[in-house]
């Protein structure tokens, strides 16, 4: 951590900050209806959202965000809005990849490209590749992820690779899932005032914070984001110990 982002937490006094940092955005479609705008709408202006929750991560010292941008089970939404939010992803894509990059920024997918158009899936391959030797921190998009399917690929991907029953451990399974090699998030917050985990990182999720805030995802700006880390702050994680042991 930077002595500008010490200087900022010690302000705020926050005792503590999450390395990883991942977020349900929710309440797009809730944001768009109260101003009479088509969902898409809401959509485009949750993507605008990320950038400002982005630059909160580097203010405080956040490495590794994960968004949930879409899941496997979205498919089943109106086929004008499936297709509307392929356009809106390719759009960032081309609009924000060297923004990215050039602020040090590495760019992740987690999830499956089946699915997608091959167009798309050469840019996200391209975004990936640009930017993997960035340090300054990770932009981990969950885009066509499932935490239930990435879960039985990991499996598969283990028979397939012929290790003995034996050899397995967490550690070892670990290895086989999207995130291999990031930390596990220590902080979920989900927007919109939902409870649920919705099917999110539910196996790197087995000992983190939740935080749920009523706020809409296109308002989550810093403040909203500050308040979460206040809430983790004061936090005592236990991983299943006792405190004080």
């Amino acid at each position: 951590m930077s002595q500008d982002q010490q200087a900022l937490t010690a302000k705020h006094g926050l005792t503590k900050i999450p390395r990883h940092v991942a977020i349900i955005m929710d309440g797009n479609g809730r944001w768009a209806a109260k101003r009479g705008l088509p969902r898409l709408a809401g959509h485009r202006a949750g993507v605008e959202n990320i950038q400002r929750v982005l630059e909160g991560c580097a203010d405080y010292g956040v490495k590794v965000l994960t968004i949930y941008a879409f899941s496997t089970e979205n498919w089943s939404r109106p086929q004008e809005e499936v297709q509307g939010l392929l356009r809106i992803l390719e759009e960032v894509i081309d609009r924000r990849t060297q923004e990215f990059h050039e602020k040090g920024v590495q760019l992740r997918h987690i999830g499956q490209l089946e699915g997608l158009s091959e167009s798309l899936k050469a840019k996200v391959r391209y975004a990936i590749d640009l930017t993997k030797n960035n340090d300054k921190g990770i932009l981990n998009i969950a885009f066509n992820y499932g935490g239930r399917s990435e879960i039985v690929e990991a499996a598969r991907r283990i028979i397939q690779a012929g290790i003995a029953p034996e050899s397995l451990d967490e550690n070892l399974f670990s290895r086989y899932l999207y995130t291999a090699g990031l930390p596990d998030p220590d902080l979920i917050i989900r927007t919109a005032g939902e409870m649920r985990l919705s099917n999110y990182l539910i196996w790197q999720a087995a000992y983190a914070e939740y935080y749920s805030t009523p706020t809409l995802w296109p308002d989550f700006d810093k403040q909203e984001f500050y308040k979460a880390l206040q809430a983790y702050s004061q936090r005592v994680r236990r991983f299943g110990g006792l405190e004080g042991v």
